[in-house]
């Protein structure tokens, strides 16, 4: 299918890298760190009690799940506070989470592919997630980070596409957006009047029962591929 794209917007975590291992070793960086700085806490909430108490304050915030910042320092407050630690903790807390946070290790095809793109069309990063692209060292592939917490709604909704079109300048209908999660990412893109395209590295079934993805690769090479030859054949020809 050959259509055109203007621009793109792209997810993050579990399109450009994995989330899971990043998870893993903010409890395991948190943890150590309590042990070190607060120990009263970390005897509290070890690994899994502290992932019990993030999910809890997850699903009691719904007014906050667009900003997971917010949550963590929230579940950090409520930890120090419960086990009698300082607050004055929280921040380097919450610093110890960031780093982590920010500790990524791309899919082998997301940073070849990422910059192919980028050379094509304007790309914008679109996220849920409290990624920090400057920290990583990949915002110079896009023309700007819009997330959740910034723009306050996260996808699927229509208002954080349509924030991120009005600022590449280009009508929804020309915005490709790019992600891995059929809800939040293909089909809110598409209820929102922009393209959808799904990045199924996992060989997952489509559910969806209304919506379809525009395009589906499971790299993003295969993306990059498919815009080099869309752009070519869209090109106007010398003669």
């Amino acid at each position: 299918m050959n259509f055109p794209v203007q621009a793109i917007t792209l997810d993050l975590d579990d399109t450009l890298w994995p989330f899971a291992p990043i998870g893993a070793r903010i409890d395991l960086v948190l943890h150590e760190w309590m042990r070190e700085h607060s120990p009263a806490t970390a005897a509290m909430y070890p690994v899994a009690a502290m992932r019990e108490l993030r999910e809890r304050l997850y699903h009691a915030h719904p007014h906050l799940h667009h900003d997971l910042s917010a949550l963590r320092r929230l579940t950090l407050h409520e930890a120090l506070h419960t086990s009698g630690a300082s607050l004055d903790l929280l921040e380097p807390a919450y610093e110890v989470f960031f780093a982590a946070r920010n500790q990524v290790e791309c899919y082998p095809d997301a940073i070849d592919a990422l910059a192919r793109i980028a050379a094509r069309v304007p790309v914008a990063a679109l996220s849920n997630g409290n990624a920090d692209l400057e920290r990583i060292g990949l915002a110079h592939h896009f023309a700007f980070q819009l997330g959740a917490r910034e723009h306050g709604a996260a996808k699927p909704e229509a208002s954080i596409f349509h924030a991120a079109c009005t600022r590449l300048g280009v009508a929804p209908a020309q915005v490709l957006h790019v992600g891995d999660h059929a809800e939040m990412d293909v089909a809110g893109a598409i209820a929102a009047g922009l393209r959808g395209c799904w990045i199924n590295r996992e060989a997952a079934t489509w559910t969806h029962p209304q919506l379809q993805p525009d395009l589906q690769f499971d790299t993003l090479t295969g993306l990059a591929d498919w815009l080099d030859a869309n752009l070519d054949a869209a090109a106007p020809r010398s003669i």
